[in-house]
């Protein structure tokens, strides 16, 4: 029998993690919020299987095109218009990811689980950007019914989820162990490891993120003194070069490399950053520590100041966010 799992979030980066996991062959019951999102997904995924189809519409987002000649054997999609169809659908003990927007959200989607009837031996995954506090609160109340609860931050943008993620895993460890061949299938080669119990996935993947908070400011920032200084420069070429062999070399160096191909000045931003809510999460567990976390402080207030205040800075940040997460910036 094969491995089957339940998909909770159908999002940019929900949609490349259950075509990546298709591939894998793994069968996957999928469910969205928005009915027509969940509708329109299992429509792609029929239109691949469809040799007469054009091929690779589920892959819209990010990553190469699946193609006709490509013989890729894909593990059965079903849909489910509620949660109680998705609970029915899932053989027990049933494994449920969920990839939803952190906070409110998620309790109210473990809410709807316990009333449509999961149960005693059922694994839930968090694979979302969650405070590592409310997680330890959620698989405590979960615990209480013999549900287990594992947290799962995922890394590696819309690309990742569609090729291979960075996975960092907290919970128990007997209930992550049986789950290898998930952790296989969703990351990339040696891209999973499990921390420690439950938090410990999503506070390592926190820190991450105010980590990456401060690499895209300070390459930010380094760009908008090229930009200011005294020599006329290609921006894409300085990228270009940087990502082959330099000390800074990087993912982000090449995302950016990519954005200045194709907008040379990065007239498409405005220069105001969104996003700040996990960074701040690393921030406070800096204070609470008594930790110096300078370079992810400055990162956070330039965020903050980029609303009112738009620099060049802020346009390279916004073109990275762009470049690995889809993000929009603020209007």
């Amino acid at each position: 029998m094969g491995h089957q799992l339940g998909f909770i979030g159908l999002g940019r980066m929900g949609k490349n993690m259950v075509l990546h996991l298709l591939e894998q062959d793994i069968d996957v019951v999928a469910f969205n919020r928005t009915r027509e999102v969940t509708e329109e997904f299992a429509k792609s995924i029929s239109d691949i299987r469809n040799p007469t189809s054009v091929i690779g519409k589920a892959n819209t987002d990010h990553g190469s095109r699946i193609t006709d000649h490509e013989k890729i054997k894909l593990g059965t999609l079903n849909p489910a218009y509620d949660l109680l169809d998705l609970i029915k659908q899932l053989i027990p003990p049933r494994v449920i990811w969920l990839m939803v927007p952190n906070g409110k959200p998620v309790d109210e989607v473990l809410e709807q689980l316990m009333s449509s009837g999961i149960q005693k031996g059922d694994i839930v995954i968090d694979g979302g950007n969650c405070y590592y506090k409310d997680t330890v609160r959620r698989s405590k109340e979960l615990a209480a019914k013999g549900i287990h609860y594992i947290d799962c931050g995922t890394s590696g943008g819309l690309s990742g989820a569609r090729h291979g993620a960075c996975l960092m895993i907290g919970g128990e460890t007997s209930e992550v162990q049986k789950l290898d061949w998930l952790w296989n299938a969703a990351a990339v080669k040696d891209g999973w490891a499990h921390f420690g119990p439950s938090g410990a996935g999503h506070y390592v993947k926190m820190v991450h993120n105010g980590v990456e908070y401060g690499m895209n400011e300070a390459i930010g920032e380094g760009f908008e003194i090229l930009a200011d200084g005294p020599y006329d420069l290609d921006f894409a070429k300085v990228a270009h070069t940087w990502s082959h062999g330099s000390v800074v070399r990087s993912w982000l160096v090449e995302l950016l490399a990519n954005a200045f191909d194709s907008d040379p000045k990065l007239t498409a931003y405005s220069g105001k950053v969104g996003g700040g809510e996990t960074g701040k999460w690393t921030l406070e567990e800096a204070y609470e520590l008594g930790v110096e976390a300078k370079v992810i402080e400055d990162s956070i207030r330039a965020r903050e100041k980029s609303v009112t205040n738009p620099t060049f800075a802020g346009k390279v940040v916004s073109a990275l966010r762009a470049g690995y997460g889809g993000h929009k910036e603020p209007r």
